[in-house]
């Protein structure tokens, strides 16, 4: 996973900051209230997960993430020349993350600082959870090509909404994650030479078409606009794991190295992470792909084989395919496990102690404190890096000048999967991150407040929240003539 020697230039991240609601709802009490099965959802999705207040949005969860960003790496406002905003859950068809920019140069000069430089480019990048990963590459482009005297910032914000009964309601979530990049990075860098794409049609694979808040019948429980996406769980699934399959193996193809070398010559492996369980099942296909590479004498496939009633050859020829998911769902076999036997094979897998201990190893850094985040689509995947970092520098782990792993994906779908390396004094870096800090403050909600807050986008009985966010102040309703602002909502810095 060498970086590219052609550059004496180490393009990549030098800080993160991580902003989350201060809302909260605990998954243990949601399973009281729902009556969920509390053991199962802390295993396989998490511990909670954040919910916006009524006055705050994708773009006041971004602004505060940059501000933040800014503030605690004595970021110079002249010398930002890319601002990107990595997210599914814009509100505003035309503008980006210049709105982002707006809120962040006003509460600047509230603290007396400057403003951001004028000369600033402002994308937003879209792909379902996979913007962010998309706009980060696109920011360390820019800074090995005509922003090397420069740095950027990247805002990966989103606000996971499921309607409530859903299955998909325990995994909602809220926040942003903010990078900066510099052109030789101080926490990690990214080997984009190296980097592994794949992408695929997959139809009805996690959509949000507008023509939904059109049909009747469609999530009539919530008396307010919202975003809740058309998901079919199974399915969705399936492409999750075989895009981040094509992805990784696209990765192993440019790095020319055995598969296994691949997966465990990291110091750490981050996934995108709809949900605790999602990584770890894919890994897990990686893992079993990576033991059948090996040669079929490996005791480990014999073991699994013969657990589940197969042969190394089946196993071989059923990893080899390239299923034709969207093509399943036009034959109405949408539900079809493309991967069966390897599918029971993992779960047999995931219970030895040598899969155990290899997960303990590699995805364990930050893993507990991702697991209060709930879902933050585009946020998900660097905020676990951020996560990890932190603790790792905390628990003295020794990471300087070594490789890890950040594996994203978007539904519809599309994933990369990127070695990075960690830079040789990264310590400091890490330790200005501030991921345990974001979580604290935080309000757990009632059944009531959170019932009514998810259906309606009110809520009372709350304490005040703190300051150290932006807020929607108002709404614009003037439709006339010579002047309209109609829906655009002004901010405003809560210190």
């Amino acid at each position: 996973m060498a970086v590219n020697s052609t550059s004496h230039l180490r393009p990549g991240v030098s800080g993160m900051s991580v902003y989350v609601p201060t809302l909260r709802v605990p998954l243990e009490a949601w399973c009281g209230w729902t009556n969920n099965a509390w053991p199962k959802v802390q295993a396989v999705v998490g511990r909670s997960f954040r919910c916006p207040a009524p006055d705050e949005n994708v773009y006041t969860l971004a602004a505060s993430a940059v501000l933040r960003l800014i503030r605690s790496y004595d970021v110079d406002p002249a010398r930002v020349g890319y601002l990107a905003l990595g997210t599914e859950t814009s509100t505003d068809n035309s503008a980006g993350a210049v709105i982002v920019r707006g809120m962040v140069d006003r509460a600047l000069e509230s603290l007396g600082l400057p403003r951001l430089s004028r000369n600033v480019e402002v994308p937003e990048m879209k792909h379902a959870c996979l913007g962010g990963v998309y706009a980060t590459k696109a920011a360390s482009r820019y800074l090995a090509l005509d922003g090397a005297d420069r740095v950027a910032i990247v805002v990966c914000a989103d606000v996971a909404e499921y309607e409530r009964g859903s299955s998909g309601e325990q995994t909602q979530g809220a926040g942003a994650c903010a990078m900066l990049l510099e052109p030789n990075a101080r926490l990690f860098d990214l080997d984009l030479a190296h980097a592994g794409s794949a992408s695929d049609y997959r139809g009805p694979d996690f959509r949000k078409p507008h023509v939904r808040h059109l049909i009747p019948g469609y999530a009539e429980k919530t008396k307010r606009l919202h975003d809740f996406p058309v998901f079919s769980g199974k399915y969705s699934t399936y492409s999750y794991v075989e895009e981040t399959i094509r992805a990784f193996e696209d990765m192993v193809r440019r790095l020319g190295i055995p598969t296994m070398d691949a997966l465990k010559g990291p110091a750490a492996l981050f996934f995108h992470r709809p949900y605790h369980h999602m990584p770890v099942q894919a890994v897990a296909y990686l893992y079993l792909r990576a033991l059948l590479a090996s040669g079929a004498d490996s005791a480990t496939v014999a073991a699994l084989c013969k657990e589940i009633g197969t042969t190394p050859e089946a196993l071989r020829a059923e990893a080899d395919s390239r299923p034709d998911l969207y093509g399943r769902v036009l034959a109405g076999q949408a539900d079809a496990d493309p991967f069966p036997l390897s599918g029971q094979a993992v779960g047999a897998l995931r219970k030895t102690p040598e899969f155990k201990a290899f997960l303990d190893e590699k995805m364990s850094l930050g893993s507990r404190g991702a697991a209060e985040l709930g879902n933050l689509y585009t946020a998900a995947l660097p905020a676990w890096i951020a996560s990890g970092l932190e603790e790792a520098v905390q628990k003295g782990v020794a990471l300087a000048e070594k490789r890890a792993l950040a594996v994203g994906y978007g539904s519809g779908d599309a994933a990369e999967s990127i070695p990075i390396r960690i830079a040789p004094a990264w310590e400091d870096a890490a330790r200005r991150i501030g991921f345990a800090a974001a979580l604290e403050q935080a309000i757990d909600l009632t059944k009531e407040q959170y019932e009514t807050l998810h259906d309606t986008r009110t809520v009372s009985g709350v304490p005040p929240l703190p300051g150290g966010r932006f807020r929607i102040a108002r709404v614009g309703d003037r439709h006339e003539a010579t002047f309209q602002d109609l829906g655009v909502e002004y901010y405003e810095y809560a210190r």
